[in-house]
């Protein structure tokens, strides 16, 4: 009798704790949005201002930011500087190949930049950079809008999962 009601537990525990990492995937993802509409605002004023030559101006945001976003803007003007590709978009897909723990949503955003940075003239390329932003703006408070239902959702999801679980096994 013990036995299954410690494999309920364990049912109900496991399927919470993968309701409960679901809402944190969600927070980290808007997260990195926020972090990348502050690199974004961030190369806007470097372009506008001073024109930082693009592998600066990664490497420049990059130390502006944290977590994936920073780890991203650090490769791209890596490889920037290198020159592994003379295109900008090129690299931008590499550096997003080579990191696999990019948010689907951070992801999109970087393929909007990468096709824009470097391709245009300096008008050209802020157009480019306010797309992006606006399109992270909109996702992100589209994020924020649902952000406490989701969450929650996620763990009442995960919870009730193992309970029915454990019921079925009981």
């Amino acid at each position: 009798m013990s036995e299954k009601w410690l494999g309920a537990i364990f049912i109900i525990g496991s399927c919470g704790g993968f309701g409960f990492s679901l809402a944190s995937d969600y927070r980290k993802n808007a997260r990195a949005l926020r972090q990348l509409l502050r690199a974004l605002n961030y190369m806007e004023c470097e372009l506008q201002y001073h024109l930082t030559p693009l592998p600066e101006l990664c490497r420049q945001a990059a130390r502006q930011a944290d977590g994936i976003v920073q780890e991203i803007l650090r490769r791209l003007g890596k490889e920037l500087e290198q020159q592994t590709s003379p295109d900008v978009e090129i690299c931008m897909k590499t550096v997003l190949q080579d990191t696999p723990s990019v948010p689907k949503a951070v992801k999109r955003h970087f393929k909007i930049l990468g096709k824009t940075l470097g391709r245009f003239d300096l008008p050209g390329q802020l157009k480019g950079l306010e797309e992006a932003q606006a399109s992270c703006r909109r996702e992100l408070d589209t994020m924020k809008a649902h952000q406490h239902d989701t969450v929650k959702n996620y763990q009442v999801l995960g919870l009730c999962a193992g309970a029915a679980l454990a019921i079925l096994f009981i």
